[in-house]
Formats: structure tokens, C-alpha cells, sequence
């Protein structure tokens, strides 16, 4: 599945690159979001989950910094070698050294199987989930863990994604073509910081308050960029929205396996990713919609912070130990 997606990535970053009409964008679109969704979010998760459980979060964090550092390089790199070669060179090249590198890791890393164990995670609950540990998706609609978990990261990662959309266009009056692109390297390269950071010191009892304030502390970031036109301030807010970038996606998996049964929490995780997906892949779009609207980023980047805010009450909305 990896390797699948490897490929349809690389060929989906060669369509952009080949594009000539904008129909053209939208079938490259549909090739690079299958790859996209083959190697990250659930699927890191899948890679991850049967190896770790007492160091979930540990590892995650590590997992998932893989794709951060991605965007510490690939930013400026994209930016230099756009301009020396043409996208069109630019992607090819990058779209063979992807499946060169990450085809043979796949096959080297991802086909041992774990050594099958007893679950550390159980918890009390209901017989019905303790004994089973097969929740439905109809089971999981109705089931107020899954709904505030789920409600309250779609609302984050929408204005998370939609930010990061616009950031580079947003940033480059002030900063400049290339100094804006540093700036996304710098929001990720503070994903990476955060993510760590929160990895290493997360305890299962803060789990979700510690989602809260990671949304709040985007919401901060987000606050400077509405309202900062000097680089020193633009940075900062690039640096406090960067810090919850990773956590974003790093936090549902782990609040999941504190409060779910391990027989569950493959089916739980992806469908909080596909009802996050599906949520924040608007997000560009309305962003910008509200852009062209008021001809300005103030509106839109309000518009996402105070979402950010809004999260914070969702995700603390279920104490756990309380049946669900």
C-alpha cells in the first residue's frame, strides 16, 4: 500500500508540473490525493501502531516528523530548483528520487510483522465495548468520544490547512518570494520542535487538555498573522502556528488509544482522518473565497483563528473515565 502510494504521489507531482488547462490540475489533483492519503495521517498510524503501545506517543512524534522535515527542505528547495531547472524538471526530478528512496525503505522496513502481544491499554468501561472491542461506525456516530475528538480536530486542521495554503501569498509582501517560503520552512520546523516536545512529556491524563491548548497557541500564531506587517512579528506568528502544526496530527491517535479498546483503534483513527479530510479540503477554497470577498487576509486568517478557539471547548468537552 506504501509503494502505491509512493507512485501515485510522484506521478501526481509530475501532472501538476505537466498541467496546461486548469481541468488537467483537478485529474493530477485526484492522483496525488490517493498518494497522499497511501502515506500519511491513517496510514503512519497503521505503520506505527502494532510495533508501539506504552511509547505510542513517542513514536508517533518521531513518525510523523518525517513529513515535517519534508517541509523544512522541500519549501526552499522546490523554490530554488523551480527557478534553476523549470517545474516541470523540478518535479520529475524530485518525483524519481522519491520513489528511488522511499520504494526500497518501504520494502525494507515495512514487511516485518510484529511479535503478537497482549494490549497494554485497557480500561474499564462498559461490558459491551470491554468484551467486544468492535465498535461500528454506527456505534462510533453516536459515541461522544469519537464526536468531540473528531469535531473538534476537523475544526483545527481546517484552519490549519487553510492557513498553510496561503500562507506563501500571504507572507510575500512583507517578506519577499523567497523569504516567505523560508517562513513556511520555519512554521515546520517548528512542527517538528512541538511535536517532539509534546511526544516526550505528553502523560495520558492531559491528553486532551493538552489538545486544547495546542489550539490555543495556534490560534495566538494565527492572531499575528492577522495583524503583524513586520517580518519580526510575521515570524513569530509563523513560529507559535507551527508549534500546534504537528500536534494537529499527532494528538487523535494518541487520545484514541487512551480511551479505546486496541481492537478498535485502527477503525476509530481512520475514520477521524476521513471526517477530517473530508472537513478541511474546503478549507483552501473558502479561505480564499473570503479573500477575494474582502480583498485582504485579515478576514479569512479571523475566520481560521477563531475556529482554532472554538476547538479548545469541543475537545474538553469529555472527561474520560465517564462511560461514553
Amino acid at each position: 500500500m506504501t509503494q502505491a502510494g509512493i507512485a501515485l504521489a510522484a506521478v501526481g507531482v509530475i501532472g501538476w508540473s505537466l498541467a496546461q488547462q486548469p481541468w488537467q490540475l483537478f485529474l493530477a489533483a485526484l492522483v496525488s490525493g490517493a498518494g497522499w492519503a497511501a502515506t500519511s495521517g491513517a496510514a503512519i498510524n497503521s505503520m506505527v501502531a502494532p510495533w508501539f503501545d506504552k511509547d505510542r506517543a513517542k513514536a508517533l512524534s518521531l513518525a510523523f516528523n518525517g513529513a515535517s522535515m519534508g517541509g523544512v527542505v522541500f519549501v526552499p528547495l522546490w523554490t530554488f530548483m523551480i527557478a534553476e531547472l523549470g517545474f516541470s524538471m523540478a518535479a520529475a526530478i524530485l518525483g524519481a528520487a522519491m520513489v528511488a528512496i522511499s520504494w526500497l525503505l518501504a520494502a525494507r522496513y515495512l514487511t516485518p510483522q510484529p511479535p503478537r502481544r497482549a494490549p497494554e491499554n485497557v480500561h474499564p468501561r462498559s461490558d459491551r465495548t470491554q468484551h467486544t472491542g468492535t465498535l461500528s461506525r454506527v456505534d462510533l456516530a453516536g459515541d461522544r468520544r469519537f464526536l468531540t475528538i473528531s469535531i473538534a480536530f476537523a475544526f483545527g486542521l481546517f484552519a490549519q490547512i487553510g492557513i498553510l495554503a496561503h500562507s506563501v501569498t500571504r507572507l510575500t509582501p512583507e517578506l519577499g518570494g523567497n523569504g516567505a517560503a523560508w517562513a513556511v520552512s520555519l512554521i515546520t520546523a517548528a512542527a517538528v520542535a512541538g511535536r517532539t516536545v509534546l511526544g516526550w512529556t505528553l502523560r495520558k491524563r492531559s491528553v486532551r487538555i493538552a489538545a486544547a491548548a495546542n489550539f490555543l497557541v495556534q490560534a495566538c500564531g494565527s492572531a499575528l498573522l492577522v495583524v503583524s506587517h513586520t517580518a519580526p512579528t510575521l515570524l513569530l506568528g509563523c513560529v507559535l502556528f507551527g508549534v500546534g502544526v504537528g500536534n494537529l496530527i499527532s494528538l487523535p491517535p494518541i487520545i484514541v488509544q487512551h480511551e479505546f479498546e486496541a481492537a478498535d483503534f485502527g477503525r476509530v483513527v481512520a475514520l477521524i482522518t476521513a471526517v477530517n479530510q473530508l472537513v478541511f479540503a474546503s478549507a483552501p477554497a473558502v479561505l480564499g473565497a473570503l479573500r477575494d470577498l474582502s480583498d485582504s487576509y485579515a478576514l479569512p486568517f479571523t475566520v481560521a483563528m477563531l475556529i482554532q478557539i472554538a476547538a479548545a471547548p469541543v475537545v474538553l468537552s469529555y472527561r474520560p473515565g465517564r462511560l461514553p
